[in-house]
């Protein structure tokens, strides 16, 4: 009987290894399990990394879509205002509201990068910021489109 007990840490892989790998994993005539055994990986990495590889590039290929809505009317010269050094956020220590989900939360409460405020002819007074889900917003655009 043998015991295998492993002590090696993970291994992190650069893009260009990653890359060097999968190219030697899509040759002609190579399994995907001689490459594994190559380079002393599982098998199910090389087809995480296949599989991230085309995820990404569905991504890339994806046509920004602009949603024109109306006119923009500028009254003036457009001067950003001067943002001050973020605050720490001070969560209070009891609460009857569960809290929200990390990665809902700014990083930088109070201050909002990318600020863009929308005034639509119905009189709606749209305000988003960079951390704005694009899908929703186009959703909300498409919505008021439609009412109006």
């Amino acid at each position: 009987m043998e015991i295998i007990a492993r002590t090696d840490r993970r291994r992190k892989f650069s893009d260009a290894e990653k890359a060097a790998i999968l190219v030697e994993a899509d040759a002609d005539g190579v399994s995907v399990r001689q490459v594994a055994e190559r380079h002393e990986i599982a098998e199910s990495l090389i087809y995480n990394w296949r599989s991230a590889r085309r995820q990404a590039a569905a991504i890339a290929s994806e046509a920004l879509e602009f949603i024109p809505y109306g006119a923009i009317i500028t009254t003036g010269p457009v001067t950003a205002p001067a943002v001050s050094e973020p605050q720490k956020a001070q969560r209070p220590v009891s609460s009857s509201m569960p809290s929200a989900p990390e990665e809902l939360i700014r990083p930088h409460p109070g201050t909002r990068p990318g600020a863009i405020d929308i005034d639509l002819p119905s009189g709606v007074h749209l305000s988003v910021d960079s951390y704005v889900n694009e899908k929703a917003l186009a959703r909300v655009l498409r919505a008021f489109r439609d009412v109006s």
